[in-house]
């Protein structure tokens, strides 16, 4: 009786946790470079009253054995790296990865971030830099004066400098990827740092074997499908009134037994 209790009390914690997933996911519908999560779900130990496979008689035994389960929990929550879909704009700083890889993003403390984020500024310094000020890795300074900033589909950055006839290259953009991209802890601001999970960065540059090539003037929007975060959402309520019901029963059920008279 109390095993349902505890059992329909980890079912609605655990879909609790899947909604408060889903509920990030649709808040970040329009975040450039967002990669939705999916909660995993885990059954947890069993009690066993009667082992499978136990004895009965010299030539037989039992086929199945008795195994109570005391319910769920949350194992993970997986970030899904599918390609988001793209949309075209007119900011020549917009740059998107189409396939795999992550833009290197360097952070005041001198460490490398990563992001899949394709809205890039300029500084005042001519620099090329995130939302948040952080730049680029490698990095490329933009002249003053200078026109016609472009990105070709392998990274490399050129401009037009007033009296030049040919355009001057100022850098060239490197992603890097990972064995695991799961693994990257997720830091917020649209970027990712490296784990033990993830395993060590490749870097090498788009159109690369491994790597995606680079699309200016787009943005890579969130891959966050809004139609299939809502089947989730019925099927996270459901699941928790469903839990909420066996502990309902299961309460009722302790109450007739409470209730019992000579």
């Amino acid at each position: 009786m109390l095993r349902s209790l505890w059992s329909g009390a980890s079912g609605m914690i655990a879909q609790q946790t899947h909604l408060d997933v889903i509920s990030n996911d649709l808040a970040n519908v329009n975040t450039s470079g967002f990669k939705k999560l999916r909660a995993d779900f885990q059954d947890l130990i069993y009690q066993i009253n009667r082992e499978p496979g136990a004895p009965v008689e010299p030539d037989s035994m039992v086929p199945d054995g008795i195994q109570v389960g005391l319910g769920v929990k949350v194992v993970g929550t997986t970030r899904m790296f599918m390609q988001g879909s793209l949309q075209t704009t007119d900011n020549p700083t917009d740059v998107a990865i189409t396939g795999e890889g992550f833009f290197q993003v360097t952070m005041p403390d001198g460490t490398i971030a990563y992001t899949r984020d394709s809205n890039w500024k300029i500084d005042a310094n001519g620099q090329i830099v995130t939302h948040d000020g952080y730049l680029m890795d490698p990095g490329a300074v933009i002249p003053e004066g200078a026109t016609d900033f472009t990105v070709s589909p392998t990274g490399a950055m050129t401009v037009r400098v007033a009296g030049d006839m040919e355009p001057e290259e100022i850098g060239q953009i490197e992603l890097a990827r990972f064995i695991n991209p799961a693994g990257l802890r997720s830091m917020g601001r649209n970027l990712f740092i490296e784990t033990a999970a993830s395993g060590a960065p490749i870097v090498g540059n788009p159109g690369d074997e491994g790597f995606g090539m680079l699309e200016q003037r787009a943005l890579e929007m969130s891959n966050v499908q809004v139609v299939e975060e809502m089947v989730e959402m019925i099927v996270a309520q459901r699941a928790y009134e469903a839990n909420s019901k066996t502990i309902t029963t299961a309460d009722e059920f302790l109450r007739i037994a409470n209730n019992l008279r000579r």
